[in-house]
């Protein structure tokens, strides 16, 4: 019986010496191969190994992290830029050049920038580059007299100028032509509602003055109903006629699509 646990021991270690020189054996081999391959050595320490990759330049990653400047963008000529603009080029669109701009600029900061036109921009050029001030910003951080946004309404189902709280809407903005910003010159922006769909102020007080008895300024506004109680009713026998003069006259009644006066 003690013979047989003895075998058994020697057996168990027989065993674990194999599997540890085939462990032994399989570490020198991952050793040798990253030794040779290409790009890595292994006496070079980690810092270094991470440029000397062959596709790469030796000054890649140099350049890359000192330029001061990039291009304004990468994307194609836009195709209403390509065509004969019959101006000089430091009046062409903003997005029909070609700038470069600092990355570490100053928020605010005014720089002087050089823009070249665009491919397949025709324009007058007085000089070999273009010239421009450029205040470091991106466009959607522009002043509101320096883009022009479409109408602040909601054209499937319009907001209304006096609802409380005040409604806001998602208009498409653009950047004025001689504007030079960081991004992209078109934008999102949420404005208040405020429009109009050409209602006069001083047009409906003058139909209440005058014809407000027949309804005449409700059925301007757009208010019909109203318009026809007070066409029925001769303007509630003058009461509701003077009432009405007081509230467009105060600005409380205002066109029935919710828009302002103009």
């Amino acid at each position: 019986m003690a013979s047989l646990w003895k075998r058994k021991v020697i057996v168990y270690l027989f065993k674990t010496l194999f599997c540890l020189l085939n462990l032994q054996i399989t570490l020198q081999q991952e050793s040798a191969n990253i030794g040779t391959t290409p790009g890595i050595n292994a006496s070079t320490p980690l810092n270094q190994q991470t440029n000397t990759d062959s596709s790469v330049s030796p000054n890649a990653t140099t350049t890359a992290t000192t330029s001061k400047t990039m291009p304004k963008t990468n994307s194609p000529t836009p195709l209403y830029c390509q065509k004969d603009w019959n101006k000089n080029c430091e009046e062409v669109s903003g997005d029909c050049l070609d700038c470069t701009f600092l990355k570490n600029c100053i928020y605010g900061k005014t720089y002087n920038v050089t823009c070249t036109p665009l491919n397949g921009v025709i324009c007058i050029k007085e000089s070999e580059d273009i010239k421009k001030n450029m205040i470091c910003r991106y466009c959607y951080q522009t002043p509101d007299w320096l883009h022009q946004c479409t109408p602040p309404k909601n054209e499937n189902e319009p907001c209304k100028v006096a609802a409380s709280p005040l409604e806001y809407v998602i208009v498409n903005c653009t950047v004025n032509d001689d504007v030079i910003c960081l991004g992209h010159r078109q934008f999102h922006k949420r404005v208040p509602c405020n429009w109009t769909s050409g209602y006069k102020w001083s047009t409906a007080l003058i139909y209440s003055i005058t014809l407000g008895g027949f309804g005449a300024d409700r059925f301007y506004l757009g208010h019909w109903q109203q318009g026809l109680g007070k066409l029925f009713t001769f303007g509630g026998i003058g009461v509701w006629t003077l009432v009405d003069v007081i509230l467009i006259a105060v600005g409380y009644t205002r066109p029935a699509d919710g828009s302002h006066y103009i």
